[in-house]
Parts: C-alpha cells; structure tokens; sequence
C-alpha cells in the first residue's frame, strides 16, 4: 500500500521523510573524533529490543517517512540486526518506505552483504577516514583497514552502490583526500567529506582536528574541474562532478555553510529517544508511550508534540577550549 499518510511538517514548513535510526551506541572501533578510547555504552535494559525498533519505525513511515537509515554506533554489531533489516526491507516496494539503507565502518560487510542486499538494501555508506594501514589503526584505535578492505570488495560483489564517507582531519589525512578521491572513483564508489563536529567529551582538543571543507574544495580545484550537480541522496552533502574522474564528491559541511534550511531528517536512538536536530539537546522520549500501551496512539502523538518543536537549526561551534555543542557522542544519536 502506498504511503497516503498526512505528512510530518516542523514548524519552518520542512517536510520530515527521512529518519535515522541508532540500533546500538556499541562499536568496534573507537574513532578518535567519535568516541573517547574507555567509553561506557549504555546497560541493554535502556535498549529498545529489535520489535521496539521495528514497531517504532513503522509508525513513522505510516506517518510519512519515506527513507529509514540504520546507523551506530556500528549498527551491524548488534546482535540479530538482520532480522530487523529483513523485516524493515518488507516495507519497501509498495509499503510506504521507499529507500532502506545503512552507515557502516565496514568491519562486517564481508559477512552480510549479501544477506543486505536481499533483504532490500540497494546502497551503503562506508565510513573510512584513510587508506594508509598505520594511519587507520591510529584513527580508529582498534580498527584494521585489511578487514574494512575485504567488506568492500564484498559489498561491490553483491551489487552494493557505495559511497566513501570521510571526515576532513587536520594534518591527519588531509594529504590524503586527492589520493582517495582518485580511488574511490576509480572502485565506482561516491566519495563524501565530513566536517568534524563538536559531539561529546573526546580525548581530543577538535580545534586541532578541524579543517574547513571550503579549504579542501580550493585546494581540489587548483587541480580538477569540479562542476555543482543537483544530484542529492535525502542527507545534508551538497554533490559536485569531478570532471577529470567522472565520479561524484560530496561536502557535507555543518560548520562552514550549515545544510538546515532543507533539513528533512530527525534522529531516533536505540533508547527510543527523538532528536529533532542533530546539534540541539531537545529531546522527545518514545519508549514510554511506546511501552505504555498496545496501539500506537500515544506513539504517534509524542511524535507529533516532538515535531512542533523540530529548531531551524544548531549552534556549532569549534574553539579552542571550548566545550562540545552537545554533550552527547555522536555514537549515541546515530551517524
């Protein structure tokens, strides 16, 4: 049945049709711009069970989601995902939700690619910030990049469209981004650069990290013809084409030239908690309608009450000394 349902609308008159979903705030690795290396992820009691997810999920493309995201955390470290995806994937072709997809770190993709790909899943984002093995280790403390490597190569097999996501590091890999520019084209893969962003207490000083995508887009174009498309996914990266590769690049760009005019999305952790804005602490809590009756009623309204109050934006802001925008990891919200 296709979805007829009334449409999600903030108060700015943006449509919402595109929820990310944190099945779990746990992940393998431990990114040094992401987590802190001694995390404490929540106990299991406060996680949604899978059937929570899914029911909750429904009820959102019944309410006019068109397009579900599956993050982490690593969401394919959570114990029975597939199950959720396969059941998520029933909603596709006719059932309301037109697009399935998932952000991965790509340490599991050599083992269910193809499951994703029958359960509905047509295109992937892989998060990989270098292709220098040393580097990578260093990065993402207990990653291997050999393993990320193997997933890809499986993912490309099973017919997974790829998009390359890497966040833009100051004298971390921002010699790099040419070279796996190059790569990621010549593998047919998009390739997207991220600004670093304030989310929870790291080991790190961020102002150390952060280097400006409109720096990285002068510095490509000293070399390549970069030519704006309107060529859009439903997520903030504003796409050029490279002409020299034939491939696209994405800038996804939250500190320089934020993207929330147009934002459509909101954010549900594995707790059940809706976050209206990716930058802002407000917060609705779904678990206890959710729990607290058999229908969906009360679901359903939370989400409306949670939607009146979706902001026009947030308040990054990197500096030296200065404290996370949010205190929360973006593990937590969802990638």
């Amino acid at each position: 049945m296709k979805n007829n349902a009334p449409s999600m609308i903030d108060p700015f008159g943006r449509m919402v049709e595109y929820l990310r979903v944190s099945v779990t705030d746990r992940c393998d690795f431990r990114c040094v711009y992401c987590m802190a290396e001694d995390m404490t992820f929540l106990p299991k009691k406060e996680l949604l069970t899978l059937e929570e997810l899914e029911r909750l999920c429904n009820v959102f493309v019944e309410k006019g989601v068109r397009k579900l995201r599956l993050t982490g955390g690593e969401p394919l470290v959570r114990r029975g995902i597939m199950d959720l995806i396969r059941n998520l994937g029933k909603m596709l072709d006719g059932g309301g939700l037109d697009e399935l997809t998932l952000t991965t770190n790509g340490s599991q993709l050599a083992k269910y690619s193809a499951e994703l790909v029958d359960a509905g899943v047509k295109r992937i984002n892989v998060s990989l910030d270098t292709l220098d093995e040393a580097k990578f280790a260093e990065i993402t403390r207990w990653g291997r990049l050999p393993q990320v490597m193997t997933g890809l190569e499986a993912a490309k097999k099973a017919g997974l469209q790829i998009k390359i996501n890497a966040v833009a590091l100051k004298e971390v890999n921002e010699h790099e981004i040419e070279g796996m520019m190059q790569w990621a084209h010549g593998e047919g893969f998009d390739f997207t650069l991220i600004e670093t962003m304030p989310l929870g207490e790291i080991d790190e000083d961020r102002t150390d990290q952060y280097l400006p995508l409109s720096t990285v887009r002068e510095r490509l174009e000293e070399k390549y013809s970069l030519i704006d498309i309107p060529y859009k996914t439903g997520g903030p990266a504003r796409y050029v084409k490279v002409k020299e590769t034939d491939g696209r690049i994405g800038f996804i760009t939250p500190m320089t030239h934020n993207f929330c005019e147009s934002c459509n999305r909101v954010r549900l952790t594995c707790t059940g908690t809706l976050y209206m804005c990716l930058g802002q602490d407000d917060a609705a809590d779904l678990r206890e309608p959710l729990r607290g009756s058999n229908g969906n009623e009360l679901v359903s309204q939370a989400i409306d009450e949670a939607i009146s109050r979706k902001p026009k934006g947030h308040d990054f802001v990197i500096g030296r000394n200065s404290a996370p925008s949010v205190s929360r990891h973006m593990s937590t919200t969802g990638g």
